[in-house]
């Protein structure tokens, strides 16, 4: 079933998004904690009124993997937002009915700390497990209406990804 006009005219969330990687390129992915299918996707979040999306982005990193600001430098980041519509089925039914789907801006980030401090047992869990993924195994587990901006996302940052 298409989208409806009264769907069309909902506004995009404003969002940020990290594709961090380790040392050798790989790229974090995170099982949603909330899904009962294959749900990998990398870490993002909704900007809160008045804050800077790289503060969002820092923040929402901390808020989902217990990584903080400290153990990761900033690469790169998209110059443009990037858009994606949620399927018709879930659009009414999550962030409170009012968005067709996220505004995104996405950064790069490298981990700089181990593997053992990443932690998922944060206050708001967002992922039941994590794995470090090259870019095609990322592509293959998202969700198909992500897949358009991982893709984008992927060939931005592709000087900094594992071959």
């Amino acid at each position: 079933m298409p989208m409806t006009a009264a769907h069309d005219r909902l506004p995009y969330r404003p969002c940020v998004g990290v594709m961090l990687i380790n040392r050798d390129g790989l790229i974090f992915a995170g099982q949603r904690f909330d899904s009962a299918i294959p749900a990998w996707q990398m870490p993002q979040g909704g900007i809160d009124s008045g804050e800077d999306p790289r503060t969002a982005a820092l923040r929402e990193l901390e808020e989902e993997t217990g990584i903080p600001p400290g153990q990761v430098d900033i690469l790169d980041e998209t110059e443009d937002w990037m858009r994606y519509d949620l399927p018709d089925h879930l659009v009414g039914k999550i962030w409170g009915g009012d968005y067709r789907g996220q505004e995104q801006r996405w950064f790069l980030m490298r981990f700089t700390g181990t593997d053992s401090e990443i932690a998922l047992d944060t206050e708001h869990p967002e992922f039941s497990e994590w794995r470090w993924l090259r870019a095609a195994e990322l592509l293959e587990g998202i969700v198909p209406f992500k897949r358009d901006v991982y893709a984008r996302l992927i060939e931005r940052f592709r000087p900094h990804l594992a071959a």
